[in-house]
């Protein structure tokens, strides 16, 4: 049974910092592609960054403007999101995306950029 859960999402001002972390289970870790999306109410899921097997080759979505980072611990079985400088726009549920043959996703974690 494969597992994706996220965490690291909540409260916090403008300008701070935030790290979320997913970790998965039942699948081959080191083999999937793992990303990040966001929703926020009322619109569309979006892809905010990918990372593929290796961990070398990474893709943002644009809109970030160079303020996150997406990182890969295969030893842990474990993506990071690192995102500095949050501002009130990405407040968002953010999920945790794992893609081999099949796609998995997790529930998600809440992050409100709110002063």
């Amino acid at each position: 049974q494969v597992q994706l859960v996220e965490s690291g999402g909540e409260l916090v001002q403008p300008g701070e910092s935030l790290r979320l972390s997913c970790v998965a289970s039942g699948l081959s870790f080191s083999r999937n592609t793992m990303a990040w999306y966001r929703q926020a109410p009322g619109k569309e899921r979006e892809l905010v960054a990918r990372i593929f097997p290796g961990g070398d080759s990474t893709q943002y979505a644009d809109s970030l403007e160079g303020r996150f980072t997406i990182s890969r611990d295969d030893a842990k079985n474990t993506m990071y999101l690192q995102m500095n400088s949050l501002k009130p726009e990405d407040t968002a549920t953010y999920y945790c995306r794992a893609t081999d043959s099949r796609s998995y996703w997790g529930q998600g974690t809440q992050v409100t950029v709110s002063s």
